[in-house]
């Protein structure tokens, strides 16, 4: 049994918050079961219009309905209550108390507050359990002994099973294991009912066999209620063609929160639609097998009573997990849009069983949208499922909640996903690839004649007028004959004689430059013509191709009501140009862009429309447009409008239809590639992210799958107060995010946003690191707005980034991507030049691989009997360099001979393992070695990073050291060593100073027995 409660209005409620007003809202309360309504603020006589529904298990239970004042910070305050038994309803007239005002009561006697108010409730059961009851006063008149009455009904209902359908079968007959609770409810209760009203009584003793009657009466019924259900799941296709007609929806919704399936199918979106929620469809029934589902129950699909929205009921019980136990869910599905080629449904989990289950729904958003057409002919639909969490009162366990259900909802559908990869072929990317090439091949410029153009374009009053004219005057001249020279007139000078003939003649000289004007510009026009449709791409890389379609309700600048658009497109630095399409505001193009190969995929592309004025004016905007390739999916760029923006395009409404195509022709080689390249910026080593990495960081942002993290560091965001999180860098974007006690800060913005980077001094608040500020350019990343610092008078946002465990490594890695993503040519080659100039001054120092930007400190200093070019040999490769580390504890020593880099500097990498006694984890170093000489050419300098593996925290650091050897006074014989050592910190770790203390005092123990192998090898 449902019992419904429509909780309607209130007044006169009294003042609960200093204001004179309330935040009042409604609890109700059957049982364990729990609802409450929305909170309607500073009001005394609020309206919610809310409907609820609670199933009835023992008539002895009451309905319990409480109001509240919602306190922000404070325990919510009691206003009044009133209790309403459920058997007063079911005694009711029609089993409904109907739309009455009820007296709210104080929570006790003692209560100051005697008046509470009123409240306007509507109780009722539902119209299904009047069916039941029905039923059941039919089968009690069968009962020939009213004590025989209780199971009479259930005779009944087993006696018509045969020609009741199932469902109605499982919805009339009462379960075992409520037996005895109906007894004492339900048929108990109707006896009793019956037994109160002796017409009744005696009717039914009077009648005799007649009253056998009743039940041929009411098994009609039973089977036109049958027909009904049937009716209504055929007509499914007809209630769709009546969302149709209605054009329900004028836009696509959004995606939700959280993305669970983005897949392309070989099907058409209605028969995906059919096939999905269609009653007659066996896929939930085949999916509920699959996870474990029971009882599903699938309702009709009704039209609301209050709205044109098409709605069902589905039921079920969700398969216990390792931590969860069987739960009964309930969904709510609705139409939000079905127009024939677009159909959206949102459906609202419910799950009141489950802890905290009256606090939260899961909404879930199905799109179904039309995709490309196959290069085989067929249709095919994308289907897209979106979800997220919607709190109806607010708990401490959120993140906690959200969670598990992100969890949950995940592996149920991964299943969905391959139940209906199993029923319906999804698109092969394949298929996709040879699409472009035949929707590509199907576009072909129209041909247009210079006379049929010519003819289109001078027909205007302007050229007719000023030919008229020069006929006219020509006329005229061969008429008249030749004045008298009078005035200021002379021979082969005749100049007007009248205001009349100054008028005339200046009103023929701007018809004349106006036509010569219309003939300049539509020479230049033609030579534009088509400047770089067909120029087919070069090189390897990422091929973006874009194809003109047409445009729509351009705007019109010109006197003759249209204009002379083009467009031009723009990404990476590179533009093309379409032609110009004379004396229109739909021009047609179907003209194909190709964009040179790009070592990374593309950010943005900006398109401008132009209305071509002449050679020498300035062009006049028709409207803009920018595509982020990050924000929209590629199989969405396959065919789209694009509304304009400008002043001009949104008062005209216009759009431009697209067709867009980006594919990378070098592989899986290409974040290689682009890596390699990186390194050499930042110069240190860049390692390739792991396919679960990458998903996560794109799954964090949203990204699309060809985005790839390149490296993330952990620093503190400068707001107001410092927020600790993981700065992420990637190809295109520079993102950041944040976890602090379940609120989580996550922005994201391009490279080609950033105006400026500069690096401030470093401050108390940011623990002695350098700050890292990015200037925004202006109007640019107003998404990550929440997470900037200042925006200064120019609308330009600046973001502070500090307190970096390893500064200069993030900083090196940020200006590279910047340098490469958002610089001009000239720009990069500037700072190209620059930056060779740099490292011919380092490499001259002697500086290698950043360690100049490690703080360095000497850690040993001797002198030995041995000159320079001899210690040296302990780095050369030969005996004694073998001899001599092998002695200090370095098993399976190798090298690699030395390379010269620029001049006279030399590189070379080492390996080996540590002796158990040096260290217990026997971890494995790999170094990298550079030699060169010292300024004044009087002495070598090794400088060496070191690498650890196989030990704990070895990826918290790398180590730097230096070896600097100098030739004493040519009298005195030997060299002096120094040597200076420094620890680069990757990550943050507590053991800093326990790591540092452990490192240094066995370095300084090595180097001693290094450097005491050679002075006796020396002075043997």
């Amino acid at each position: 049994m449902k019992l419904s409660v429509r909780v309607l209005e209130a007044r006169n409620l009294p003042a609960m918050d200093l204001n004179g007003l309330s935040d009042p809202y409604v609890k109700l309360q059957l049982g364990k079961q729990r609802s409450k309504t929305k909170v309607v603020k500073k009001s005394l006589n609020p309206s919610w219009e809310e409907e609820f529904s609670f199933r009835v298990d023992d008539l002895k239970e009451e309905l319990l309905v409480s109001v509240l004042d919602e306190d922000k910070y404070f325990q919510d305050d009691f206003v009044g209550q009133v209790k309403v038994p459920v058997s007063r309803v079911f005694d009711g007239e029609n089993n409904s108390l109907g739309t009455a005002w009820y007296p709210l009561q104080p929570r006790n006697k003692k209560s100051k507050n005697k008046d509470c108010g009123e409240i306007l409730l509507q109780i009722c059961f539902s119209q299904s359990n009047l069916v039941d009851l029905n039923f059941a006063n039919h089968a009690t008149y069968l009962s020939k002994d009213g004590d025989v009455g209780i199971e009479s009904p259930r005779r009944s209902f087993s006696g018509t099973s045969n020609s009741s359908s199932p469902a109605r079968q499982e919805e009339f007959v009462l379960s075992k294991e409520d037996k005895s609770c109906a007894q004492k409810t339900f048929a108990g209760r109707i006896a009793q009912m019956f037994n109160k009203n002796p017409e009744c009584a005696s009717t039914s003793s009077t009648r005799g066999i007649d009253s056998v009657e009743l039940p041929e009466n009411f098994k009609p019924e039973l089977s036109e209620n049958k027909s009904e259900d049937e009716s209504s799941s055929g007509n499914f296709e007809e209630m769709m063609r009546v969302l149709e007609s209605r054009g329900q929806g004028s836009e696509i919704p959004s995606k939700l929160s959280g993305v669970l399936l983005d897949q392309l199918y070989v099907i058409t979106p209605p028969d995906l639609n059919s096939l999905l929620f269609s009653p007659n469809s066996s896929f939930p029934k085949s999916l509920a097998d699959l996870q474990g589902t029971t009882e599903l129950q699938q309702g009709p699909w009704k039209f609301h009573s209050d709205s044109e929205s098409l709605k069902r009921v589905v039921s079920y019980i969700k398969a216990p997990t390792r931590l969860i136990k069987a739960v009964k869910a309930t969904e709510e599905q609705v139409y939000l849009k079905a127009d024939g080629k677009v159909f959206a449904v949102i459906s609202r989990v419910s799950t009141p069983d489950v802890m905290y289950g009256s606090t939260f729904k899961v909404e879930v958003l199905y799109c179904i949208t039309p995709g490309p057409e196959l290069s085989s002919g067929e249709q095919s639909s994308r289907l897209v499922i979106s979800w997220r969490m919607n709190f109806l009162q607010s708990t401490m366990m959120k993140g906690m909640i959200e969670n598990g259900a992100k969890q949950g909802l995940k592996e149920s559908f991964d299943q969905y996903a391959t139940l209906l990869s199993q029923t319906v072929n999804p698109v092969d990317s394949k298929d996709l690839g040879s699409n472009k090439e035949l929707v590509l091949a199907s576009l072909q410029a129209e041909p247009q004649s210079d006379c049929k153009l010519a003819l289109q374009y001078f027909a205007n009053f302007t050229v007719i007028s000023t030919i008229f004219m020069g006929l006219y005057i020509l006329v005229h001249v061969w008429l008249a004959r030749p004045s008298p020279i009078q005035g200021l007139e002379f021979t082969g000078l005749d100049l007007p004689d009248s205001i009349g003939e100054v008028v005339v003649c200046g009103v023929l000289v701007l018809q004349a430059e106006r036509l010569l004007g219309l003939i300049s510009r539509f020479m230049q026009a033609r030579r534009q013509q088509g400047s770089d449709h067909g120029v087919k791409a070069q090189g390897d890389g990422w091929l973006l191709t874009v194809a003109l379609i047409e445009g729509s309700n351009l705007a019109a600048v010109d006197a003759s009501g249209f204009s002379d658009p083009y467009v031009v497109f723009t990404c990476n630095g590179k533009t093309r140009t379409s032609s110009i399409k004379f004396q229109t505001s739909d021009p047609h193009w179907n003209e194909i862009f190709e964009f040179d190969a790009m070592d990374e995929p593309p950010s943005v592309m900006d398109v401008e429309v132009y209305d071509f004025d002449g050679p020498f004016d300035e062009a006049i905007s028709l409207g803009h447009a920018e595509i982020n390739f990050l924000k929209t999916n590629i199989s969405d760029l396959a065919d789209l409008w694009i509304p304009l923006h400008g002043k001009l395009a949104q008062a005209c409404q216009s759009k431009l239809h697209l067709r867009i195509f980006l594919d990378n022709n070098r592989g899986g080689n290409a974040v290689k590639d682009y890596l390699t390249k990186m390194e050499k910026e930042v110069g240190k080593k860049i390692n390739v992210r792991s396919p679960q990495t990458n998903s996560a960081f794109q799954k964090l942002f949203g990204l699309p799958q060809e985005e790839f993290l390149i490296n993330d560091f952990t620093c503190h965001l400068k707001r107001k107060m410092p927020l600790q999180g993981r700065l992420f860098l990637s190809a295109r974007i520079i993102g950041f995010h944040a976890n602090l006690l379940g609120h989580k800060t996550k922005f994201y913005f391009l490279w080609e946003d950033i105006e400026d980077i500069q690096v401030a001094a470093p401050t108390l608040s940011s623990m002695g690191s350098p700050i890292i500020v990015m200037t925004l350019r202006s109007g640019r990343g107003m998404d990550a707005r929440h997470g900037a610092k200042t925006q200064d008078a120019e609308g330009r946002l600046k973001f502070n980034f500090q307190s970096f465990v390893s500064f200069s490594v993030a900083h090196r890695t940020i200006m590279a991507l910047w340098k490469a993503r958002s610089l001009s040519p000239e720009q990069k080659v500037q700072i190209v030049e620059e930056s060779e100039a740099k490292s011919l001054q380092t490499d001259e120092s002697g500086s290698f691989l950043g360690v100049d930007d490690v703080s360095m400190s000497e850690v040993y200093s001797c002198v030995l009997s041995a000159p320079t070019s001899f210690l040296m040999e302990i780095f050369s490769g030969g005996e004694l360099d073998r001899k001599v580390m092998e002695k200090a504890g370095c098993l399976n020593y190798t090298f690699t001979p030395w390379e010269s880099e620029k001049g006279d500097v030399y590189e070379r990498q080492v390996n080996y393992t540590f002796d158990k006694r040096i260290s217990r984890y026997r971890g494995e170093v790999r170094s990298i070695q550079q030699r060169s000489f010292l300024p004044d050419r009087n002495g070598l300098l090794v400088e060496e990073v070191m690498t650890l593996q196989g030990v704990p925290l070895a990826d918290y650091f790398s180590l730097h050291l230096r070896y600097q050897s100098e030739d004493l006074a040519p009298k005195s014989k030997g060299c002096q060593v120094k040597v200076y050592f420094g620890i680069a910190w990757l990550k943050s770790t507590r053991q800093q100073k326990r790591i540092t203390k452990n490192i240094l005092h066995n370095l300084q123990d090595r180097l001693k027995v290094i450097l005491g192998a050679v002075e006796k090898e020396y002075t043997r």
